[in-house]
């Protein structure tokens, strides 16, 4: 299921939703090697690689608070070891000096592709605008920020030993997305179904949120997904929105037709 837009007018332009697409947007055409042209040869390919290990978060160096050294990228991408942490570390680092906590800021703000990014942006156009709009913009920042940190710590804290780069916006949209079951619940969403007929339908938000949530537990291990980090943005999101529905201004009725 594909949300299209929802029945839920903003009274203010979603400016900071929007630098937040255009940046990701930006960034893998302009930035990221993959989407300045088509990975066509080996140089291509390790020119992509060599700048995710250099650029993103892994939960290897999180934990052990260093970058992966030369052998541990070597293990990783060439013997196929997703696991292949040091205790200690044996040679020199593969990319030195990278600073491996902002690497989760970093990361945030990288994709594996075109459908990738464009499935985030997607929701996070959707769904953040009403966000912004009831939060207000540096409050909104900081929580999209904060989802995508509580992220991808719950994909580090499920899989410690990692050696495999996180990318992607979809923690911090996840919790953009919780946080909107929790304000949002009866809000009609435009949806495209795509099953074995295309079709188009308005169902409730809840519906919607709670499908994609339930759906994060049945990805397939192994998928290079990482559904724990989906789970965790979305869970912070949840927590965020039920604050804020306790503690902030009353929210005017949404459209439900």
């Amino acid at each position: 299921m594909l949300p299209l837009r929802d029945n839920n007018p903003t009274r203010r332009t979603a400016v900071v939703t929007v630098v937040l697409i255009a940046a990701c947007i930006g960034i893998y055409f302009f930035v990221q090697p993959s989407g300045q042209g088509a990975v066509v040869d080996q140089e291509d390919a390790v020119s992509e690689l060599t700048f995710t290990v250099e650029t993103a978060a892994i939960p290897c160096e999180v934990v052990r608070g260093r970058p992966l050294t030369k052998d541990e990228v070597d293990r990783t991408f060439e013997q196929g070891d997703t696991n292949a942490c040091d205790t200690a570390p044996r040679g020199q680092p593969f990319a030195r000096g990278k600073p491996v906590y902002l690497a989760m800021l970093y990361s945030m703000f990288l994709h594996g592709g075109l459908v990738h990014l464009g499935g985030n942006m997607l929701f996070l156009w959707v769904f953040g605008n009403n966000i912004e709009d009831r939060m207000g913009k540096v409050p909104y920042v900081l929580f999209y920020l904060a989802s995508g940190i509580a992220a991808t710590f719950a994909h580090v804290a499920a899989d410690p030993t990692s050696s495999v780069p996180v990318v992607g916006a979809s923690g911090a949209v996840a919790g953009v997305m919780g946080a909107y079951l929790v304000l949002y619940p009866r809000v009609r969403i435009h949806t495209l179904f795509i099953f074995i007929l295309i079709m188009f339908r308005e169902i409730p938000a809840w519906v919607l949120l709670g499908f994609w949530f339930v759906s994060q537990f049945f990805i397939a291990p192994g998928s290079g997904v990482a559904w724990v980090a989906h789970v965790g943005g979305f869970v912070f999101g949840v927590l965020g929105g039920l604050i804020l529905k306790a503690t902030g201004p009353r929210a005017r009725r949404p459209a439900l037709v």
